[in-house]
């Protein structure tokens, strides 16, 4: 027998999480991937953060471990000391179509479990953000909500929610990417947080360096912020996605990074590591 609409999102209000970063720059929501206390979000929910704190849909409260960060994909997993936790019920982005109604649960602005409906506009790439795919619903969302679920008609989870663009659409990472993440362990980095400019003088793309990772390994080749990356391996960036592309394809060897800084055009090697903790 098929559940009714407010028996759905009151499960998936059992399986959202409201998350606090312990530095105090940030917070939102999370789902509940197994019962013994993983627990996914956005990586920019918890920022930099070694450990943040977990309220459940009953009140408890824990404190969480940092257990895996993925910038790139603006993914994190948490864990918490708790047991016989509701898991969110997993389902399959591959098989989303235009027009499919979903339903995305958070803590926006404060209001814990606050539930919202939508449809599915598109699955894929968005225009100025590469080539990687996002869940592009019609559907309500506001700060707070980021890291939360995003589920489909039957209330299995299909994406986590993790920005509005312009013109009220917002954006999931699709739940296969969130599987894939949470499967294969450690993933290569740089350890940069990036974004795409023109560099008017070169005629092609650039990739500012807004920040640098302390510790990590475009810190070991003295990158700094301001820094623009323009190629790698003797290959210019035309896109977004070169750079995590070429990090990939060089992951534990070194990688020759080209850049511009003080409009000098400047190669650093960075050797890239594969780490749990930052991914460029």
């Amino acid at each position: 027998m098929i559940a009714g609409f407010g028996e759905l999102g009151e499960a998936l209000r059992r399986s959202t999480v409201q998350i606090r970063n312990r530095r105090g720059s940030g917070g939102g929501s999370g789902v509940v991937w197994n019962a013994n206390g993983l627990i996914v979000t956005n990586a920019h929910v918890i920022g930099r953060a070694e450990a943040a704190s977990v309220e459940l849909w009953d009140g408890r409260t824990f404190e969480a471990e940092v257990k895996a960060r993925d910038e790139r994909r603006d993914l994190a997993s948490l864990r918490i000391h708790a047991g016989q936790l509701q898991p969110a019920t997993i389902g399959d982005s591959s098989r989303l179509r235009a027009g499919e109604l979903v339903i995305a649960v958070g803590n926006p602005l404060g209001f814990t479990g606050a539930m919202s409906t939508g449809v599915i506009h598109a699955a894929g790439p968005m225009n100025g953000l590469g080539r990687r795919t996002w869940v592009q619903a019609g559907i309500r969302l506001a700060p707070g909500n980021s890291g939360g679920p995003l589920a489909d008609s039957l209330g299995r989870v299909i994406g986590i929610n993790t920005m509005i663009v312009s013109g009220g659409l917002a954006l999931a990472v699709p739940v296969n990417t969130v599987r894939a993440f949470i499967d294969a362990g450690p993933s290569a980095g740089l350890g940069v947080t990036v974004r795409p400019v023109r560099v008017p003088q070169r005629r092609k793309l650039g990739l500012l360096v807004l920040e640098v990772n302390p510790g990590g390994p475009a810190d070991a080749a003295s990158l700094m912020a301001g820094d623009i990356l323009t190629g790698a391996d003797g290959t210019d960036f035309s896109a977004i996605d070169d750079l995590s592309d070429a990090i990939e394809r060089s992951a534990g060897r070194l990688l020759a990074l080209r850049f511009m800084r003080g409009g000098l055009d400047r190669t650093r090697e960075v050797r890239v590591d594969l780490a749990w903790k930052v991914a460029a």
